[in-house]
This record gives structure tokens, C-alpha cells and sequence, in this order.
């Protein structure tokens, strides 16, 4: 049964209709005690859910919502390895990157995968570390102060992330990023480059992901244009994949070649090899407090109770907006410039996984899925889509991320940051009634003050979620990432559907393989007659070259 078709959805649509005209600013001057039940904490971090548009009532059946759509079962079941990917016929086992490497067995077909886990995991902070104290140095014996990492999507996002979130711990190699096949993200990276001294690494599970190659060989041709050797490849390039044999053919040598595994996604992969820059840009004992951050919030996922569940509590919140409330967008906002990847990288993780039409078993959705997912930083943000927040038309719940520490202690900035973000989510709850706004406006003559009061008005009644860490430190970054993993798989578990798959990702691919070809060639196959006339188009603009 699907589950828009359960006792619960139905219950959960009346509860939503019967309460439709509650505003937050009441539930806050009705119950002074709403934070108090409406926040969690662990240590590091502290998660307000109080500004939502919910009562006690609300959060019970929401959390009934996810014991009928199975959510113990299918947790317990990616817990220990089953196929629960079921399109790809993979187990789901991000959360056994960050074990320690003492836990229990967690088993694939029958082999505990914790030794291969730590094995990696070991070899790929080893070669971290030697770029760091020099001990892996250049082909011509320089020492190694670049590091380049070639990517795409899951394979780069994540990293990238977490790489700029802990930039006060970076030691001495500078990482840079490449993801883009347009020649605009490669060509300045690599203008500021020395051959002799950069190390690059190619991220891709088959090593043959078209951007990444595009990237790869460009990078591997102006290394040789360099004046270095084909030999040297061995010292300067290093891959992250799962084809070792397609790696040695590149020309790197096998010893520099980390494993991917088949049961971890791109976008459920920074905890693993893929997560090399960011072991080379903080080492390894900084990298290690990312992986037990994020481990802290598997324990807590795993075994907290539904309506103290920080994870389940953001998901369900979710959902509550989406399918209740026909709020389909979400905005998220860290008021942390060191944080400004967040956005995107839950871009990804969420529309990515969440995008689906069809659930487990093939059959069309009740129900919306997935979230429009979009953000900048703060405060800069609010200088720009704010204004839709507060006095748009349409209900947009917010995300607000914000450390209460800074490292850098430049004037007042850091206290101006904090203040704009508690009284961006205090404006968004309250609101600004009419009778508030002439208050305002007392000293203006009244024809002026009746015009222009309306016009001051806010609605309020914008839900935020409101999420502290007491500084951006490898640890809380671990837990916030694993998050928001956890918070998309109880939803993927409550719509039915596959949030570990992307088949989506893959059509426009296979099309892009008889485009490329036919934009240098006379003939052209069977396309529509607006892809006719694009590629046409591109001839004709290249025709001179």
C-alpha cells in the first residue's frame, strides 16, 4: 500500500486543514515553554525546530508517519548491508565508512567489509600525510605545496565542502578543484601551477566518467608540456577508482590507486578515499574527527527515539511542508562564509537522491517527492532572496546554519553575523501586523502612514529550522553532513522510493555521446528540429577554426 494511501496520511491531511489558520507568533505567546520542547542538543550542536508551523499533536502523528512507512526496518536494514539499492542490486553503507575499525562485522555477501574499509582508509591518509611532511616529493625532488583534484558531482561536491568549511586547519598543501568540462574552470587552476611541484588526482568509480577524462588528459597534457616525462605521471597523478587496470593505463602507477566500493554513492562518498583532498588539505587526526562526527549522528540516528530524533525530525518536517502544506522549495542558509558550499552540496544530496517518480518497486508516486533546494550564504542573502521569504506569496521553510565561535575574531563581524541570523528566523516567525506597522509609522502625517503601512506589513508564519554548532570544527562538520544523509533517507523511506540511484543523471549523457561528434562532422542523425538547428548553429560560429 502506498503510503498516501494509509489511516495516517488522511489523519495528518485533516490535522493540516483543521489547523490551517494557526500562526507561530500565538503557539509562542500561548506556550512560553516552546523552545524547551522544541530543541535538541548533542555535543557541538543544538537544533531549534520550535519555529515551525507544529504543535505536539503535529510532531506525533508525524513520527506515526514514519513507524507505518517502516522506517526502524529499512534503518536496521541499511545498518547491515542489505541490497536495499534495489535498482542497482547494491547494499547502502555510508555509515560503515565512519566506523571504528574495532566495531562489529557489517557484511556484503557475506564478508565483514570493516578490514577493506580501514585498509583504504589507511593507505589514503598515509599518502596524505606524506605529501604534507614532504616525505612524497616531485619527480625532479621538489616538495609537493599543490594538490589537484579532478571530479565530478559526488565525487567533488562533498570534498570541496569540506574542504573550504575547515580552512583555519589546512597545513601546507593548497588544494584546488576541477570539476567543470568547460576549459574556464581547468585553465586558470592550472595557470597558477607548477608541474613539478602539484600532484593531481582523478576521482572517478570507472574511470571513465567523460567530464572527469576531459580533465584528466588535459591536466596530463600540460604536465608533459611542462617539460616533465611520461614516466613522471607515476609521482605527479594519483586515482580514486574502482578500475585499477583502466588507471595503470593512464599512467599511474597501481600503488596510487584507492579503492572505491560499489555500495557507497558519489554523493554518500567524502567519508571514503574520496575524501583525499580533504585529508591532504587538514590531516589525517582532523580527518579522523570528521569521520567521528559523523559517526556521533549515526548513533544518534540509529537509537534516538522518532520525536527526539534530529534527523527524522528534519525529514518529517520536510515532508509535513511538502506534501501538506504544497510547499515545495527550501532554503538553506549558513551564516558561515566558510560554510557557502553547504548550499549546493544539499542540492545535490537532496535532488539528486529525492528526484524519483516512481518508487521501489516501479510504480508511479502519490505524492510529491524530493525538495527545490536553494541558498546562499548569510548575510549576504539577505540583501538579495529574502524578500520572497518574508513577503512573497508562497511558503518557503528556511534552514539556518550557524556556528557560535569563530576562529578569526576580526572586530565585531562574527557577533554582527549571529544577530542578523536570530532576527532573520525571530522576523520570519512573528511577522509585522498593520496596527504594528502605523505604530511605526506614528510621526508621518496620516494620509502618508495609511498608505505606506500596508506596504510594511509581514505575514510571519515562515517555519525555519535553526541549526548551532558551537564552532566549525571537523567533528560538527562530520555530524551536520551526516544530518542531512540521514534526514533524505527517511524521507526516500516514507515516499517509497530509491533516494541511492540517479538514472535521471545518465539519459542526457547517452545523448550528449552522438551530439559531441556530430558538432565537427557534415551529417547529423535523427533529432528533433530544435537540436538540428543548435548544432547547425555551433558549426556556423566555429566555421573559421
Amino acid at each position: 500500500m502506498k503510503i498516501t494511501a494509509s489511516p495516517i496520511w488522511q489523519t495528518l491531511q485533516q490535522h493540516r486543514q483543521q489547523h490551517a489558520d494557526v500562526h507561530m507568533r500565538t503557539q509562542f505567546e500561548q506556550d512560553p515553554q516552546r523552545f524547551e520542547r522544541m530543541h535538541e542538543t548533542l555535543p557541538g550542536l543544538l537544533f531549534d525546530y520550535s519555529k515551525n508551523r507544529a504543535s505536539e499533536e503535529t510532531l506525533h502523528l508525524l513520527c506515526q508517519l514514519a513507524e507505518t512507512a517502516g522506517l526502524a526496518e529499512e534503518a536496521a536494514a541499511m545498518r547491515r548491508g542489505d541490497k536495499i539499492n534495489i535498482s542497482e542490486g547494491r547494499a547502502v553503507l555510508h555509515t560503515a565508512l565512519r566506523l571504528p575499525a574495532d566495531a562489529a562485522p557489517v557484511r556484503v555477501d557475506g564478508e565483514n567489509v570493516l578490514p577493506k574499509i580501514h585498509h583504504e582508509l589507511d593507505r589514503a591518509l598515509a599518502f596524505a600525510e606524506s605529501l604534507i611532511n614532504g616525505s612524497h616529493s616531485g619527480a625532479t625532488g621538489k616538495r609537493i605545496t599543490d594538490f589537484v583534484h579532478i571530479g565530478i558531482g559526488g565525487s567533488d561536491i562533498g570534498p570541496q565542502l569540506a574542504v573550504q568549511a575547515l580552512r583555519p586547519y589546512h597545513k601546507n598543501v593548497r588544494v584546488h578543484f576541477v570539476s567543470n568540462a568547460d576549459d574556464a574552470d581547468i585553465a586558470p587552476v592550472l595557470a597558477g601551477l607548477c608541474a613539478e611541484t602539484t600532484v593531481f588526482c582523478v576521482a572517478s568509480k570507472s574511470f571513465g566518467t567523460p567530464e572527469t577524462l576531459l580533465n584528466a588528459h588535459a591536466a596530463r597534457s600540460w604536465f608533459r608540456e611542462q617539460g616533465l616525462h611520461e614516466a613522471d605521471i607515476a609521482r605527479h597523478f594519483v586515482a580514486i577508482s574502482s578500475d585499477v587496470a583502466a588507471a595503470r593505463n593512464f599512467g599511474i602507477a597501481a600503488d596510487n590507486v584507492f579503492a572505491m566500493f560499489d555500495w557507497v554513492g558519489g554523493r554518500y562518498s567524502v567519508w571514503s578515499a574520496i575524501g583525499l583532498p580533504v585529508m591532504v588539505a587538514v590531516g589525517e587526526s582532523k580527518f579522523r574527527h570528521f569521520l567521528a562526527g559523523a559517526h556521533a549522528m549515526d548513533n544518534h540516528f540509529f537509537n534516538t527515539p522518532y520525536r527526539h530524533n534530529i534527523p527524522v525530525l528534519l525529514a518529517l518536517l520536510g515532508i509535513w511542508y511538502n506534501n501538506f502544506h504544497q510547499a515545495p522549495g527550501q532554503a538553506v542558509v549558513p551564516y558561515s562564509h566558510n560554510l557557502r558550499r553547504l548550499p549546493g552540496y544539499l542540492q545535490q544530496l537532496d535532488m539528486e537522491s529525492s528526484g524519483k517518480n516512481r518508487t521501489l518497486h516501479g510504480q508511479t508516486v502519490g505524492c510529491d517527492t524530493g525538495t527545490i533546494v536553494f541558498g546562499e550564504e548569510g548575510v549576504n542573502c539577505q540583501h538579495a532572496f529574502f524578500q520572497l521569504l518574508h513577503q512573497g506569496t508562497r511558503l518557503i521553510p528556511s534552514d539556518f546554519i550557524v556556528p557560535m565561535r569563530t576562529p578569526y575574531r576580526v572586530g565585531r563581524q562574527h557577533r554582527f553575523v549571529v544577530a542578523n541570523a536570530f532576527a532573520q528566523t525571530e522576523a520570519f516567525m512573528r511577522g509585522k501586523t498593520l496596527a504594528e506597522a502605523r505604530a511605526e509609522l506614528a510621526g508621518l502625517p496620516e494620509a502618508e502612514r495609511e498608505a505606506l503601512a500596508p506596504q510594511k506589513t509581514f505575514p510571519g508564519n515562515q517555519p525555519s529550522n535553526t541549526i548551532l554548532l558551537d564552532e566549525l570544527n571537523p567533528f560538527n562538520l562530520g555530524m551536520l553532513m551526516a544530518m542531512y544523509e540521514h534526514k533524505i533517507f527517511v524521507q526516500g523511506v516514507v515516499w517509497g522510493i530509491n533516494p541511492f540511484d540517479q538514472w535521471g543523471v545518465e539519459y542526457g549523457k547517452v545523448l550528449a555521446k552522438t551530439i559531441e561528434p556530430e558538432l565537427n562532422r557534415s551529417d547529423i542523425s535523427a533529432h528533433d528540429s530544435s537540436t538540428c538547428g543548435l548544432i547547425a548553429y555551433y558549426r556556423r560560429c566555429n566555421a573559421t577554426e
